[in-house]
């Protein structure tokens, strides 16, 4: 695990706001030649700090989209293979592990209440899933994440 300077965090910041900017506009966004931005980048992806960029969509077109956050129980010794059925899951957005009650929440958003009434059943038909509780998001009132 490589240990991040500000300058690495700067260049986070500035591709969790943008990730398909180009290395050019990227060295201009954080003040750096375009070499030293394109190394810093590399090493970033190479040493696993950034593992994937993703498309995240406009208020405009999210705001119709339903979520839910999914409790789930899962079975003895079976998550892992859970996790992993999950991660191939359509509209799983987010699967965290949690004490308490249940093992796991699972954020889940679809473009309609139908879509993500048949995301859930996916969810619930997986080997090693025992139990689920859903509870359907109305509004979001704070979000520091975008």
């Amino acid at each position: 695990m490589i240990r991040l300077t500000d300058s690495d965090y700067e260049m986070i910041e500035v591709l969790k706001r943008s990730g398909r900017i180009s290395v050019t506009d990227l060295a201009k966004a954080l003040s750096v030649s375009r070499s030293t931005a394109q190394k810093r980048l590399e090493r970033l992806e190479t040493s696993g700090v950034i593992d994937s960029y993703t498309c995240i969509l406009a208020a405009p077109y999210q705001r119709d989209w339903v979520s839910a956050h999914v409790l789930v129980t899962v079975a003895p010794k079976t998550m892992d293979a859970v996790v992993q059925k999950l991660s191939r899951v359509t509209g799983v957005e987010e699967v965290h592990s949690v004490s308490g009650e249940f093992d796991l929440i699972v954020v889940i958003a679809a473009p309609s209440v139908q879509n993500l009434e048949a995301y859930v059943d996916t969810v619930i038909a997986i080997d090693g899933v025992e139990r689920t509780r859903s509870s359907v998001i109305l509004s979001t009132r704070i979000n520091r994440r975008s």
